[in-house]
């Protein structure tokens, strides 16, 4: 398949509303992990997360889609309206037809089911939103972003936890080639709310640490598992010749190749396929690892999950061979929101030159030998190509490889 370019950008995250914030807090170090707020966490075992600080709704939403819609919703709602306005696109003057939306979510608007369940309990279902019928379910959002953008063409929606986001990226580029020019792609994910917390404590992969700077750490000897975040960002992907009809001269990059595995059987005596996922993408984008400048890492936190994925990056690019940055450790895990947003961080530090580090990590698990950017950002002189790589619960692996701008002299900040 042919590269699509990515004209445009969208990000909310628990460190920074908007692109510029939200790359100007990584750069800083600045992290939105804290002690959960949305609701009192006292009497569950984990007590933080990233949650998206700031965010006001009424900003970015319709007071009549207020009532209608979740939280994940609200969060694509504006990532969105940034990615759209900053590809300078306006739907009402395009092919509707030919403009479509893919989306990826892992836990639905289980805040807005949550508070409807709790009225039906209290009050009967006569006092029940009818919108319970719709705003909880993984779909919604693309949805409601092809109604309220006219994006007529294809739609879909992609569940597979963290792949997931990935996954949203790769069909997108996929349809693209079957008479769509433009296509809003991405994820976001909201679960925060007691529900949303319980459903993901039985998995065993949320740390119960309460200090915000020593929770998560990836690849680290300190490793007791992952942060819940929510969050997540949209893209515009575009074809070539779409963008060029546009007018569209400058660009954040392109992506490349894409490739999705899925996990053999437990005790099967199969290694876990994330390796053969990021050898996918590396063919599918006609590269070799060589090629490749910085790896955006899964990083579960987990300390066997963190050995596992170390073990895939050192056989493809071999020992300490490229690179690995984990900026998610600032955010928590957003779940489908995840791998987008790597994937605008990607672009960006190709843009600029520079790999955010892996926040709060010192030291690197024994399995764990990979050239983990730690402490400071890492400015680069060739930065160019990126892989980004994402794991689900129960077994998926996505990869995907991205290439900055061609020209960084409108961009440099």
């Amino acid at each position: 398949m042919s590269a699509v370019r990515v004209t445009g950008l969208g990000v909310v995250a628990p460190n920074g509303v908007g692109v510029q914030a939200y790359w100007a807090a990584t750069l800083a170090g600045k992290s939105g992990i804290d002690r959960i707020r949305r609701f009192d966490c006292s009497q569950y075992p984990v007590t933080l997360a990233g949650e998206v600080a700031g965010f006001d709704p009424a900003e970015h939403v319709p007071s009549r889609l207020m009532a209608e819609t979740s939280t994940m919703s609200h969060l694509a709602f504006a990532a969105a309206a940034e990615a759209l306005a900053d590809a300078g696109a306006e739907p009402t003057e395009l092919p509707e037809y030919e403009m479509g939306v893919v989306t990826a979510n892992s836990t639905g608007g289980v805040e807005f089911g949550q508070r409807e369940l709790e009225v039906l309990w209290s009050t009967g279902p006569k006092n029940m939103s009818a919108y319970m019928s719709i705003a909880w379910f993984y779909a919604a959002t693309s949805g409601q972003l092809s109604i309220r953008h006219k994006l007529r063409g294809h739609c879909g929606v992609l569940v597979a936890d963290q792949a997931g986001g990935l996954d949203a990226l790769g069909h997108a580029r996929r349809v693209l080639g079957q008479a769509q020019s433009l296509v809003l792609a991405g994820g976001t994910e909201s679960a925060m709310s007691p529900a949303g917390l319980v459903s993901q404590i039985p998995t065993g992969r949320l740390t119960t640490a309460d200090d915000p700077g020593r929770a998560f750490l990836p690849f680290s000897p300190d490793a007791t598992g992952h942060v819940l975040g929510e969050g997540g960002a949209i893209l515009v992907l575009e074809t070539e010749e779409g963008a060029r009809g546009r007018g569209v001269r400058q660009d954040h990059g392109s992506v490349l190749g894409y490739a999705s595995t899925f996990d053999p059987r437990p005790g099967s005596g199969r290694p876990p396929a994330l390796e053969a996922a990021a050898r996918g993408a590396l063919a599918d984008a006609g590269l070799e690892p060589g090629d490749v400048d910085v790896v955006f890492a899964d990083a579960a936190g987990v300390p066997d999950l963190d050995r596992a994925e170390a073990e895939a990056i050192t056989a493809v690019f071999g020992p300490r061979g490229v690179p690995v940055t984990a900026p998610k450790t600032l955010t928590g895990r957003l779940s489908a929101g995840a791998g987008p947003l790597d994937v605008v961080t990607a672009l960006l530090s190709c843009r600029d030159g520079v790999i955010p580090p892996t926040a709060n990590v010192t030291a690197l698990a024994p399995g764990c030998d990979v050239d983990l950017v730690r402490g400071e950002p890492r400015t680069a002189r060739e930065l160019r190509t990126a892989l980004v790589l994402a794991r689900g619960y129960g077994g998926f692996n996505s990869a995907l490889v991205v290439r900055g701008p061609e020209s960084t002299t409108e961009h440099a900040s």
